[in-house]
């Protein structure tokens, strides 16, 4: 009899949000393309037609939005707001031009990388301990119910967990090697769920 397959991480990305390109627009509160989030909520259907130890998405309407045409085709899909799961916090950034934030200050941020607050909202280390948490989490729903867990989340997001997996949670990131990619829009990537962090 063959073993189980190993529980994973489903990371799909919200779809194109409604944002001028060229904007800051980390916790921005933007909606989403609703035609292009359809699209991305019936691929993913079509892709794990099997039940999910959990589901669970960033508070932002433009994850919320994945998360119930989801709900729409598949009525069990049920996914519950996980604020752990939203995208960097740029405080006063948010909603500006990045092209008028001084240089001075991306270069502030760029210096602490880590531990600075860009535009007095929240730092790296901040968020990175907030997915590791919720990460966490998601490996003991897999553990105890069995199956892949689904993140309904963001680019940021998906860049911590890269980090988180790859290093651990005691190294911080300098800004250039902050590299990982992430999905496209109305696309996911799957990661292990059980791998032990920093190998």
């Amino acid at each position: 009899m063959s073993e189980p397959a190993a529980p994973r991480l489903w990371l799909a990305r919200h779809a194109r949000p409604l944002v001028d390109e060229g904007i800051c627009y980390g916790r921005l509160d933007v909606a989403a393309d609703a035609v292009a989030s359809r699209a991305a909520a019936q691929a993913l259907v079509a892709a794990h037609p099997l039940r999910w130890a959990a589901i669970r998405h960033s508070p932002l309407q433009r994850c919320e939005l994945l998360a119930h045409d989801l709900q729409a085709l598949q009525p069990d899909w049920l996914s519950k707001s996980d604020t752990r799961l939203a995208e960097l916090d740029f405080g006063s950034w948010e909603g500006r031009p990045w092209s008028g934030i001084a240089r001075a200050d991306i270069d502030a941020w760029a210096a602490d990388f880590c531990e600075h607050r860009p535009g007095q909202g929240e730092s790296l280390a901040q968020m990175l301990a907030r997915v590791d948490a919720a990460w966490q989490d998601a490996r003991q729903s897999a553990l105890q119910h069995g199956g892949d867990v689904l993140w309904i989340t963001h680019a940021g997001v998906v860049r911590c967990l890269r980090w988180l997996m790859d290093h651990g949670a005691a190294r911080q990131p300098l800004s250039h090697e902050w590299t990982a990619p992430a999905p496209a829009y109305g696309a996911w990537t799957v990661m292990p769920l059980t791998a032990e962090p920093g190998k």
